[in-house]
């Protein structure tokens, strides 16, 4: 593949935008190809490559690149209506109304502007109404850009992850290992009266994707219960990804006081939300006393696009063909690694996936885990399948990056840059563009 176009672009990025990209994650060695526009499943680069795209937006793109007209039709009125108000509209009430008949967890809504706002706002709103200080988070969760989450270390002492954080920030968040129920019990029996909530993925989808151990997620519901702290699901990535219109809290059986949501809930435009027991949300102002406000937020092209997009699934048969496509991918990669590569793991669900490069797996894998671990006590893989952040970095991060990463974007498929981001199937992949990447995997691997 010829990347002349995308160098040169690169070259000028360098020059008026910090590290040449605007998210870090995009900046891959030697330097990432430039996006020209995207077509159904597939992406097209500065110099003309085609690839096919499981990276979608990071997982909102639900459609991949060509929405369905109703979303396009949404879009193209309401942005010809007028760009902002400034004032409420009809379409987010009836978004909200849709979000809240749908997702377990979800009473009221408070949309805001990005997930990271949301998770933001979701542990204000926990300190307000609790009147506690303290979150635990996951090790190796992730909650977007805020102080309150970007830490590193245990139970025993937390600092900033990353310079221009006060630690200040880092004493009041308790990072625990997932999966790991004794942990938590402990640390609320030293902190309990002092927690305001448990802010977790139900899967860390940033991470590899950690599938929760059988009745894990429901330790973590009881204990909250038990010392009057709140539980929240971040999903952010897992929202109408998995568990389809009742995201993985449904899925999973185990509901949240609050859930915060990301960019699929706007249809792949920028917005976010919280979500949850009505006497929680309405605490934000100006109903309560918890400060949440924003210009942009509840944008009508957004709320428009976000409602025409779930609408879309719920009358249309979007997450058979999605999951049909992700498990099929995962069993051909788990079939694949098994000839080429026993010690690697597949991870992921519904239309999620992801292949760890674990270093001591089995060979063998159970028949509930043949398209991707699902923890399985009885697997003979269990022990080395992923439990935790930490399993995930001991991994064999540099040879996704530096080797596979790029052997994959030489056959024509765009995946995830890291070993930790997701992957995703959308409704615009076909069997075919599933057959073309297994095959690229075989190669690659």
């Amino acid at each position: 593949m010829n990347h002349d176009e995308s160098r040169a672009l690169y070259d000028r990025a360098l020059s008026v935008l910090a590290g040449g990209v605007n998210s870090s994650v995009r900046a891959t060695q030697p330097y990432p190809f430039f996006v020209e526009r995207g077509d159904g499943a597939h992406v097209i680069d500065a110099d003309g490559n085609r690839y096919v795209d499981y990276v979608m937006g990071y997982g909102p793109l639900l459609y991949g690149h060509d929405a369905p007209e109703p979303v396009q039709s949404a879009v193209q009125k309401h942005a010809a209506a007028g760009p902002m108000y400034g004032a409420p509209t009809e379409i987010e009430v009836e978004h909200a109304e849709f979000v809240e008949r749908h997702v377990p967890s979800v009473e009221m809504l408070r949309f805001v502007n990005s997930g990271t706002e949301a998770t933001v706002s979701a542990v204000r709103l926990a300190r307000g109404v609790t009147g506690r200080d303290k979150i635990v988070v996951m090790q190796g969760g992730y909650h977007g850009a805020q102080e309150s989450t970007l830490v590193e270390g245990g139970p025993g002492g937390a600092k900033p992850s990353t310079p221009g954080i006060p630690s200040s920030f880092a004493d009041h968040t308790i990072p625990v290992p997932f999966n790991d129920e004794e942990t938590v019990r402990e640390v609320f029996e030293e902190h309990g009266e002092d927690i305001a909530a448990v802010l977790t993925e139900p899967i860390l989808a940033n991470t590899g994707i950690v599938h929760p151990v059988d009745g894990y997620l429901e330790a973590l519901r009881d204990v909250t219960e038990d010392h009057g702290a709140l539980l929240i699901f971040d999903e952010v990535i897992t929202g109408f990804r998995v568990g389809g219109l009742q995201c993985a809290q449904g899925k999973f059986g185990v509901t949240p006081d609050l859930t915060t949501f990301g960019k699929i809930i706007g249809g792949g435009f920028p917005v976010g939300a919280v979500g949850g027991k009505a006497e929680l949300v309405e605490q934000f102002t100006p109903g309560g006393d918890v400060f949440q406000s924003g210009t942009f937020s509840g944008h009508p092209v957004t709320m428009a696009a976000g409602h025409e997009y779930l609408k879309y699934a719920a009358e249309n048969d979007v997450y058979g063909h999605v999951n049909r496509l992700g498990e099929k991918l995962r069993a051909g990669i788990t079939d694949i690694l098994e000839d080429q590569a026993p010690e690697y793991t597949v991870v992921g669900t519904d239309s999620m996936f992801k292949t760890v490069f674990t270093r001591h797996g089995a060979a063998e894998r159970a028949d509930a885990c043949a398209d991707g671990c699902a923890q399985v006590e009885s697997c003979p893989n269990y022990d080395a399948c992923p439990k935790t952040g930490a399993d995930v970095s001991n991994a064999e991060t540099d040879r996704w990056e530096r080797v596979f990463w790029q052997e994959m974007k030489d056959h024509g498929v765009f995946l995830t840059a890291n070993q930790f981001e997701s992957q995703f199937v959308s409704y615009a992949h076909t069997d075919e563009d599933i057959e073309e990447t297994l095959e690229a995997y075989k190669a690659a691997l």
